[in-house]
């Protein structure tokens, strides 16, 4: 059984609005002056996400979408992140984000903090539809902020052994992706049960569908009820925006400072 962590407590960690930084964008803008085009485009995580964007853009792929990944090097760097939490599809952009630092400062001297990516255990999650990734524009995601009849719904839908047909025949619990959701939120003696009987032909697909349903609503049960709270509440977000933001404003603003010293571009500064 996988094991979460989340939420963020806005007591240890900021949480600010990214449009309110402008030395954020004032950075893409130099760093941008250091990638190549040629270099952007062979990001494995740029090139797959224009790969399932082919429709939506055709042949012309915009600079900002191309450019995604010198502004987060700039979102990272603005606030001297060391180590950053990422999925294994976005380590390509935290490897951008660690060229574009030292390219900096071979430049310009030890400016910036390099970064390092950090992963969970769980470093990937696969889609409802057997993709290799979960995401809401692929349309194959659990949210956390799903009702318990959302959860079921798309459990339901979730794609198993294609060779199963009656309930009786035998099943490849490999290729499920009902099984491999029993993975992450299962106990070991259900997955034991539940492969077990699957292989054997004494489970249907639907018994075992509903079960993963339950087992997923009341893991995600706190989580949807914190959410609610908050949704009820919304001063209380805006008073943690207002606050996060002020605080991330004044360690953009010494990067911003440091970084415009060591290009010679301080020109008023005293």
């Amino acid at each position: 059984m996988i094991i979460y962590l989340v939420g963020i407590d806005p007591s240890k960690t900021t949480i600010y609005i990214q449009s309110m930084i402008p030395e954020v964008a004032e950075l893409t803008v130099f760093y941008s002056n250091l990638v190549t085009i040629a270099r952007l485009e062979r990001n494995p995580t740029v090139k797959t996400e224009i790969a399932q964007k082919r429709e939506i853009f055709g042949e012309s792929v915009t600079y900002g979408f191309l450019g995604y990944p010198v502004s987060q090097a700039a979102d990272i760097t603005a606030f001297e992140g060391k180590y950053i939490p990422v999925g294994e599809d976005q380590l390509p952009l935290i490897e951008q984000c660690r060229e574009i630092v030292r390219k900096f400062n071979s430049i310009y001297g030890e400016v910036l903090v390099e970064p390092e990516a950090v992963l969970s255990s769980g470093k990937r999650i696969k889609g409802l539809d057997g993709n290799e990734k979960m995401g809401k524009s692929l349309g194959n995601a659990i949210y956390l902020s799903d009702s318990e009849e959302e959860i079921t719904k798309k459990v339901m839908s979730a794609v198993t052994d294609p060779n199963r047909i009656k309930k009786d025949d035998l099943g490849n619990p490999d290729i499920c992706m009902v099984a491999y959701y029993h993975n992450l939120f299962s106990t070991k003696e259900e997955i034991k049960t539940v492969c077990e009987e699957c292989k054997a032909g004494k489970r249907g697909c639907v018994a075992c569908k509903k079960q993963l349903a339950k087992n997923i609503i009341e893991e995600l049960k706190p989580i949807r009820e914190k959410r609610a709270y908050y949704e009820a509440h919304p001063e209380e977000v805006d008073n943690i925006l207002i606050e996060g933001t002020k605080k991330a404003q004044e360690v953009a603003k010494q990067t911003i400072k440091k970084v415009k010293q060591a290009m010679k571009l301080d020109y008023f500064e005293k």
